[in-house]
């Protein structure tokens, strides 16, 4: 009998993609060919003493660590390491290089002193020990994209939603894209690169919280406004249980999460059906003009 992987279920089923995008402001990538174990930290070849100078830096700064590496796993002798803020307004990479892991105990990541980059970082969940989905569909699509964008283009370990496979995140945004086909994930890139998102495949901006991602689809969709830094979140408040008033630049929104029991487990490690959750639209307190 075969089985179904988790990106097949949501596929089958539809899972909603929008609002998935999970909140993270600051990143921390770290070059490492691997292989990555199921843990990717525990299972490095990264030395114990560097694995807990790091964690406990990026903690301070609040950043998400992922390891990188080129797809095809090329290893030099040097390489990268780079702070990310996706903070609204003030996106920036900074690259450091280092041929030594025992470089990374003292990274400063309170004043980062890297090479300011303005080219964009394209990352692909490739974690195929976490999630085989990834592996399956995230390993083509790097493949892909890295044969246009060699400089630009990093698989990276698990990024979450692997049912979402494959997953692929633009850097320094924050935005996160799913269930991007290798042949369009190209596409994807070269829309972000002129200030536009590809609207087919987005899950949303991780420094935004989930009913603002949620609210700012919706107004997208009406809109057919798709840059990158419309609709600006003004305000959020509760108006009742799982319900949210999003106010945005442009537009204001009440709206609501539901959710409904999936009929199979949402990762391929599961072993127990979830909920999904959405967001349904309740009224239009602004619309956009």
């Amino acid at each position: 009998m075969t089985v179904e992987r988790c990106a097949e279920g949501c596929l089958r089923r539809g899972d909603p993609m929008v609002a998935t995008a999970p909140p993270v402001r600051h990143w921390l990538l770290i070059e490492q060919p691997g292989p990555w174990g199921p843990d990717p930290w525990r299972d490095s070849a990264l030395p114990d003493s560097v694995v807990s100078a790091v964690a406990a830096q990026a903690s301070a700064a609040r950043a998400r660590v992922l390891l990188i590496r080129r797809p095809g796993r090329t290893v030099s002798a040097e390489r990268r390491w780079a702070f990310v803020d996706s903070r609204p307004g003030l996106e920036r990479v900074w690259w450091t290089r280092f041929r030594d892991p025992a470089e990374l105990t003292d990274l400063g990541l309170a004043s980062p002193q890297g090479e300011l980059s303005l080219s964009p970082v394209y990352l692909v969940c490739a974690h195929g020990r976490h999630d085989p989905c990834c592996a399956v569909r995230g390993r083509p699509l790097a493949a892909a994209l890295a044969r246009e964008r060699p400089e630009e283009t990093w698989e990276c370990t698990h990024v979450g939603g692997d049912r979402f496979a494959g997953n692929m995140i633009a850097l320094p945004h924050g935005l996160y894209f799913g269930q991007v086909p290798a042949a369009q994930g190209v596409d994807v890139a070269e829309k972000y690169e002129t200030g536009v998102i590809e609207p087919a495949y987005f899950r949303g901006r991780s420094g935004f919280a989930a009913p603002v991602q949620a609210a700012q689809d919706l107004v997208r969709a009406h809109s057919g406004d798709h840059l990158v830094d419309s609709f600006a979140p003004l305000a959020v408040r509760h108006t009742g249980h799982e319900q949210w008033v999003v106010e945005l630049v442009g537009a204001s929104v009440e709206i609501r999460a539901v959710f409904r029991r999936s009929d199979t487990p949402l990762t391929c490690s599961a072993t127990v059906p979830a909920a999904v959750r959405g967001f349904e639209l309740v009224r239009w307190l602004e619309k956009p003009q």
